[in-house]
């Protein structure tokens, strides 16, 4: 029987995946070393704070707490280490073992924050001038279990 937690938990990551493939996708060249102000991180900087964020909900999920503040490579390969990140996460919560923590602490912790700062990546690109555009994500194409970089394409954008 399917754990309907279990299957929620792998729908957000499936969330995550088609709005953070939304935000990385198309990043104009200078993009990821954009600053919004003094002090903050650039895009990069939080694309890998959100790949480092996919490799502690590994380790929760996995009965560790392993925590690692990994240094921002280039856009692409923090790109692909994001969806890596999804899919290695999601095939964790696909198999129908135990998990080290539960589903609910998995969401309020590393994947609820994962998508704080996907929209974070979404203001930068609209203040640096490269605005993705609106969706009426409710009408989206989202499963469970679609977590890399190929998604659906949008079915209700607007500007």
């Amino acid at each position: 029987m399917t754990d309907a937690r279990r299957e929620f938990l792998r729908h957000a990551l499936a969330t995550l995946a088609y709005r953070g493939g939304k935000a990385v996708r198309g990043a104009p060249e200078g993009f990821a070393s954009y600053r919004g102000g003094e002090g903050t991180r650039t895009p990069v900087g939080i694309l890998a704070h959100i790949g480092d964020l996919l490799d502690w909900a590994l380790s929760l999920a996995e009965g560790r707490q392993v925590w690692n503040d990994s240094r921002p490579r280039d856009w692409d390969e923090e790109a692909g280490r994001f969806f890596r990140g999804l899919e290695r996460l999601d095939a964790r919560l696909a198999a129908e073992t135990a998990l080290g923590c539960s589903e609910e602490q998995l969401f309020q912790g590393p994947i609820a924050d994962a998508l704080s700062h996907v929209g974070q990546i979404a203001l930068l690109r609209r203040m640096a001038g490269a605005p993705i555009r609106g969706e009426n994500y409710f009408k989206a194409e989202i499963a469970a279990g679609r977590v890399g970089p190929d998604q659906a394409a949008p079915r209700r954008e607007f500007d």
